[in-house]
């Protein structure tokens, strides 16, 4: 397994797209840093530009690049190598490449931003999201053999996650505001981790005092040690169940 992740680590890391994806991160965290000034405005638009791009970039990247390898694995496959240990070296070295060039693309932006602890929680909650939408992308390549199906399917889901999840909260809340449903709203966040991550970071910073009541609930669970640990373990399960299932329809998949 180390040999394969070491492999391919260095195939990725000569990626082109990789590269492109770096220089992006480098240009808007400093751009963006020149523009608003250090603090938490530079935090909160890197926080929404990593809602937007990193689970776009993991999706569309990491089933291409399954597909384009589907045949290296299948030669690896003819080797004595379990099946299972294939698809972990695969998760693992998109999981290491991508985590990396997202730490090291807006880590040194916030370090020069001075965003203190906030920032550190955007880092890490940017971490797992990269993880959780790989896992995701293999999922949909393993369960699409076709290529152009299971890259619609990837871009539903982002269009889900990024769009159209926040659109059906904001009609609940709409429809049943005079019903006090904020404690409701905080359960149906933890359906979605671009939420849970968005609002971890968020009630570490001024801007809570804007979402009002809602704010108010959202700050007894998220600014606590026990919420903010909380929200931890349900992004890694985010990022362990579908990956999980993905080593399972591979094992059984009729390759």
């Amino acid at each position: 397994m180390g040999k394969i992740i070491r492999f391919l680590v260095t195939d990725l890391s000569k990626n082109k797209a990789i590269l492109l994806y770096l220089l992006f991160l480098w240009l808007t965290g400093f751009g963006l840093i020149s523009l608003q000034g250090q603090g938490e405005k530079t935090l909160l638009a890197l926080l929404n530009i990593s809602i937007l791009v990193v689970p776009l970039v993991c999706l569309v990247f990491s089933i291409i690049y399954f597909y384009n390898m589907y045949e290296f694995l299948l030669l690896l496959h003819a080797q004595p190598l379990a099946r299972r240990t294939l698809l972990i070296a695969f998760y693992c070295s998109l999981s290491l490449v991508f985590t990396g060039v997202y730490l090291l693309g807006l880590g040194l932006p916030l370090f020069f931003s001075n965003a203190g602890g906030p920032a550190l929680l955007l880092l890490l909650t940017g971490s797992l999201w990269n993880l959780i939408f790989i896992g995701l992308a293999l999922l949909m390549a393993i369960w699409a053999a076709d290529r152009t199906k299971g890259m619609g399917f990837s871009l539903l889901i982002w269009v889900y996650f990024v769009l159209l999840f926040d659109g059906l909260v904001l009609l609940l809340m709409y429809n049943f505001n005079a019903y006090p449903i904020e404690k409701f709203v905080l359960y149906i966040s933890f359906l979605n981790p671009l939420d849970l991550g968005r609002i971890l970071v968020l009630m570490q910073t001024d801007a809570a005092a804007l979402m009002g009541y809602s704010g108010a609930v959202f700050q007894q669970v998220f600014t606590e040690n026990w919420g903010k640990a909380l929200v931890l373990v349900l992004l890694l399960l985010w990022a362990l169940v579908p990956f999980s299932l993905s080593i399972r329809w591979f094992i059984r998949k009729d390759l």
